[in-house]
């Protein structure tokens, strides 16, 4: 057995180093682009036609590459989303 011995100042660095690695490895871009059920899921519905409503209304974008293809752009779902957020009354925020 091997004992590796180094400075606290080289150890600190070493471990900052390793950090903004393993950082870097979850920066994993999300597609623009998802399915119907990962639509679904995003807003928690269970009905294909609920989503079709919203897509027919133009609350959500989608695109359609082939005929039975269609892809719902995340970024639309987040904001219609946010349009229905419910801030919390003045009253009961801390000061």
């Amino acid at each position: 057995m091997n004992v590796i011995c180094i400075d606290d100042a080289a150890f600190y660095e070493l471990f900052d180093r390793l950090v903004v690695r393993l950082e870097g490895n979850k920066a994993v871009k999300e597609d623009k682009w998802i399915s119907g059920i990962e639509a679904m899921n995003m807003m928690r519905i269970k009905s294909k036609t609920t989503l079709q409503k919203l897509r027919d209304e133009g609350q959500i974008r989608y695109t359609q590459p082939e005929k039975k293809i269609i892809l719902y752009d995340r970024d639309s779902i987040n904001d219609f989303l946010e349009d229905f957020v419910q801030e919390p009354f003045e009253q009961w925020k801390k000061k």
